[in-house]
């Protein structure tokens, strides 16, 4: 590799700091993004600031209202949080299902998702929960946060500090696996609101990254059914094509997955 200062701050404010200070600066979470590419030398930041040892990063509460998840609370301990389970199961699955057991003990919900990889499981459940992102310096609507293939609304030097997840009256996570990588080749996230919103959310189908599905949301609208889907057609346009799948194959996992998520939310 090649010579970079290595911070371990132990505050929100520190972390800020160091990074306003540094050359070429870059913040790390879990890890599994930023240590990969910087061992092939696509990244090469003059400074890494670990976030995953500060205090106030971690951690889980559950209100009458919302699940706030702190943003360098490991996948792990969300898989074992009480909280968690009670008040949106349907996350807890969506992290039990999240890589392998050595990606869930060290990876994280805000690396995961101020990464915004196009195949990754939470941006999903953000988007179809209409979470809100919360950082050190404002709150982000999910609508406004995913911006394109690992792309954000953050700023380069913002931190996500936790995500605030609406409780839903009825919400579920499917998806198809890559069998070796355990990315989403297709994932469906499907919610009912308290107010009785529907909102679908697809991952890992779009070139474009996370997407909201329309046709989906307004079957179930009218049926709260798997069987409302049947009939529903998803256009393959702008859908991902490569050697996992054609947009034909991912378009017709996304009508399947949903399925498999109302059929599991009940």
């Amino acid at each position: 590799m090649y010579e970079t200062t290595y911070h371990r701050p132990s505050s929100i404010d520190e972390a800020a700091a160091l990074f306003a200070k540094g050359g070429d600066p870059k913040y790390l979470a879990g890890g599994h993004t930023l240590i990969p590419v910087m061992k092939v030398r696509l990244a090469a930041p003059s400074d890494v600031i670990d976030l995953g040892r500060i205090k106030e990063l971690i951690g889980i509460e559950a209100t009458a209202d919302a699940l706030i998840i702190k943003a360098a609370t490991t996948y792990y301990d969300i898989t074992q949080s009480a909280d968690a389970k009670r008040a949106i199961p349907a996350i807890v699955h969506l992290t039990s299902v999240l890589g392998d057991p050595a990606v869930r003990y060290r990876g994280t919900i805000g690396g995961s998702l101020a990464n915004n990889d196009p195949a990754a499981d939470y941006p999903a459940a953000v988007l179809a929960l209409g979470a809100t992102l919360i950082t050190n310096k404002r709150l982000i609507p999910a609508e406004e946060f995913f911006q394109g293939l690992f792309t954000t609304a953050l700023a380069d030097d913002e931190i996500i500090t936790a995500v605030s997840f609406p409780i839903p009256a009825k919400a579920a996570y499917s998806k198809m696996r890559h069998p070796a990588s355990r990315f989403a080749l297709t994932g469906v996230f499907v919610a009912q609101t308290r107010a009785g919103e529907i909102r679908v959310a697809a991952t890992g189908a779009s070139q474009s990254g996370v997407m909201r599905v329309p046709a989906i949301e307004a079957a179930l609208k009218a049926n709260w059914s798997a069987a409302a889907l049947d009939n529903v057609n998803i256009s393959a346009d702008g859908l991902m094509a490569d050697i996992h799948g054609s947009s034909e194959y991912r378009a017709n996992l996304i009508k399947v997955m949903a399925q498999r998520a109302v059929a599991e939310a009940g």
